[in-house]
């Protein structure tokens, strides 16, 4: 699940022709735009961290994620949403189980998805941190404790592989796990991941 960050305001929604002309929006997304983001400090992208998320937890299908990510949810519509519903965070994409796809912020802006979190990274030779100022955050409709479904590794592998087309800096070594760049704090995608049929689907791209 996404990491409460910054704050931003809301930005007006773009035409259907901005997406068309642009390679910042995924051609098969449905949009839904998230006024929870803000611009990268240097532009860079060189990271993806993959996330899972279901809300309530362990229940699937409903608009709760996006209404978090909008700043929309219903404290009062369940129990666990009361001690959630004012975090301000996003991700720039959710992949939902029948394996539909879902964009929240365009790939140059940031997401608030990773949080406190720090990396290794072996090109540059240097522990970063502030994650969020230069990866993309993908949200997997899922729980530590539940397979994912075939159609959300094929709507994963496709959309990496798009964004590996876009952003050169991207390769199959600079996918994570929230889990791996905050582990004292987060546990996702969790065990039931399976990262060998993931990068199994991605080769195949």
């Amino acid at each position: 699940m996404a990491s409460s960050s910054q704050d931003s305001s809301s930005r007006e929604n773009p035409s259907k022709d901005d997406f068309s002309q642009s390679a910042t929006w995924w051609p098969k997304a449905r949009v839904v735009e998230s006024p929870n983001a803000d611009e990268r400090p240097n532009g860079e992208v060189s990271l993806v961290v993959l996330h899972a998320i279901s809300l309530p937890p362990g229940q699937f299908g409903s608009d709760a994620i996006e209404a978090l990510f909008t700043n929309r949810l219903a404290p009062n519509d369940h129990p666990f949403f009361a001690s959630i519903a004012s975090l301000r965070v996003s991700a720039h994409f959710l992949i939902r189980r029948e394996g539909e796809c879902v964009q929240f912020v365009d790939t140059p802006r940031r997401a608030w998805h990773a949080g406190r979190s720090r990396w290794w990274d072996a090109r540059q030779g240097e522990k970063r941190q502030a994650l969020n100022d230069f990866s993309l955050g993908i949200e997997l409709e899922g729980d530590d404790a539940t397979s994912f479904t075939k159609a959300q590794y094929t709507t994963l592998a496709q959309l990496v592989t798009w964004l590996m087309t876009r952003y050169p800096a991207l390769d199959p070594t600079r996918i994570t796990s929230h889990a791996h760049v905050a582990p004292l704090r987060k546990t996702d995608p969790g065990p039931a991941f399976d990262w060998a049929y993931f990068r199994q689907r991605l080769a195949q791209e």
